[in-house]
């Protein structure tokens, strides 16, 4: 049964069909998580501070879980383009080919 749910998703990805609900966060409650993140604040305490304000849960606060959600993936984010830049920022060095 998993694998039959499992074809059903990628058969509705490939019709251009989205899975799960509509997303709750953005880039302001982004802002303020990362703000209270730096106020060493739990997950809790900054998930009681933002609201939710678009959709059908419009002024709720999102879980916990999303909160760490959104800030794991900012920090993963962040952290593939600051390696991008340092492997853009590093001269290419040729080898020569022995002939």
């Amino acid at each position: 049964m998993f694998h039959r749910t499992l074809e059903g998703h990628e058969s509705a990805r490939k019709r251009g069909r989205t899975i799960g609900g509509a997303g709750v966060t953005d880039e302001s409650m982004l802002s303020m998580a990362l703000h209270l993140r730096e106020q060493e604040m739990s997950l809790r305490d900054i998930a009681k501070r933002l609201v939710i304000t678009t959709g059908t849960t419009k002024g709720r606060h999102p879980s916990p879980a999303t909160v760490m959600r959104m800030l794991h993936e900012h920090d993963e984010h962040t952290t593939a383009m600051e390696t991008a830049g340092r492997l853009a920022a590093q001269p290419l060095t040729l080898i020569p080919r022995d002939e």
